[in-house]
């Protein structure tokens, strides 16, 4: 069966830390370009980051540049997503997804994507 699991998601304090982790079941993830999404209450769902099928590139929306780290691990068949620094307005759905590329393109956008996790929550707040 393919799919995405994410885990790590949780409560945490502002300025407190999480790694978010998008495991990757039923196929590799080495062909894959991979992207973290978020979706807040009553907000369209946004992309975050994202890291690309080769030459590792990378892409952070501004709010999380400096804060946030995408890496992948293709030995463990897994995508991580570093969280510092956390901030009330990262509080979210964090939703991660898969598509199929052997290129260095950037998917920044959530169209074209081929699978997805069902998303794990992260809740800022004191």
């Amino acid at each position: 069966q393919v799919q995405l699991v994410e885990s790590g998601g949780g409560l945490v304090q502002p300025g407190g830390s999480l790694r978010l982790s998008c495991a990757a079941s039923g196929f590799t993830l080495d062909y894959y370009a991979i992207g973290w999404f978020r979706q807040a209450p009553g907000k369209e769902r946004e992309g975050v980051s994202c890291i690309s099928s080769s030459e590792g590139n990378t892409y952070y929306v501004d709010s999380v540049k400096g804060r946030f780290t995408i890496s992948r691990d293709n030995a463990k068949n897994t995508v991580y997503l570093q969280m510092n620094s956390l901030k009330p307005e990262d509080t979210a759905v964090y939703y991660c997804a898969a598509r199929f590329t052997q290129s260095s393109i950037l998917y920044t956008k959530e169209y074209g994507y081929d699978y997805w996790g069902q998303g794990t929550q992260v809740t800022v707040s004191s």
